[in-house]
């Protein structure tokens, strides 16, 4: 395990990682979760192996520290991404990211350019104020410390048992400031960087989520936009072949 001090309390960003051959990946993931968990089982697979690969934990997430005063926005998140891969001598990445993480990879790639070479996002939040369905506008119905004292514990009951097991090792403010920032959004806003951005860009959406709004945008752009059949939100498990095919492709 390692880890880098992303504040100036000591504390720590940390991720596990496998040695291997550069371009580095880096994987992050989605509110609530854990990058091992979600990635490593496909990070694995012989079309993907060989490669140095980062599993990174966000702050408030998984193995990473939780402090009780960091703002937990994109950008802060995309600020301890950035000290980590710093400490690891990391640059020009390809950035794995899942949903929140991708919007956090999206805030990296437009502040630190020289980390991220390449983007495969899945089901990344592109746009501010998510559907009421969305996990983010749930946890944000509530005033933080409410959240906190009383709904952390019902919120876990609600989403079901896949999604808590990692859900619960979240500190509850940290998950609350995280959706919250995610609502926010960012400056510019993650579809408009996605857009401007002239690297290697890989949208992946699940077929069973529906249509991607501004797909024809985002392609006219230069984003390549993969509807990944047999899949909902978490297509690295629901299709992991199609989803190791994309993070293979022209690498």
């Amino acid at each position: 395990m390692y880890q880098a001090e992303f504040d100036d309390e000591g504390s720590c960003v940390r991720w596990t990682e496998v040695p291997g051959a550069q371009p580095a990946r880096v994987y992050l993931h989605g509110l609530g979760s854990m990058s091992s968990v979600y990635h490593a089982h496909v990070a694995a697979r012989p079309e993907l192996a060989g490669r140095r690969s980062l599993f990174l934990d966000l702050p408030g997430h998984g193995i990473s520290d939780r402090p009780e005063h960091f703002g937990y926005t994109l950008e802060d998140h995309a600020g301890a991404v950035a000290v980590a891969l710093d400490q690891a001598e990391v640059a020009g990445a390809e950035l794995i990211a899942h949903s929140m993480g991708g919007a956090v990879a999206l805030v990296l790639a437009h502040l630190r350019p020289d980390l991220v070479s390449r983007l495969v996002l899945t089901e990344a939040n592109l746009d501010p104020f998510p559907p009421p369905t969305a996990g983010s506008s749930g946890i944000t119905a509530f005033a933080e410390d409410e959240f906190v004292d009383k709904e952390f514990a019902r919120v876990l009951e609600r989403v079901g048992p896949a999604w808590a097991s990692t859900m619960r090792l979240t500190d509850p403010r940290a998950l609350y400031r995280t959706a919250a920032g995610l609502r926010k959004g960012s400056e510019p806003m993650m579809r408009t960087i996605l857009e401007r951005l002239g690297i290697d860009r890989v949208y992946l959406q699940g077929e069973h989520t529906g249509e991607l709004s501004g797909r024809e945008q985002l392609e006219a752009a230069g984003v390549e936009v993969v509807t990944v059949p047999d899949a909902g939100h978490n297509v690295m498990f629901d299709n992991p072949d199609a989803f190791v095919a994309a993070v293979a492709r022209r690498s």
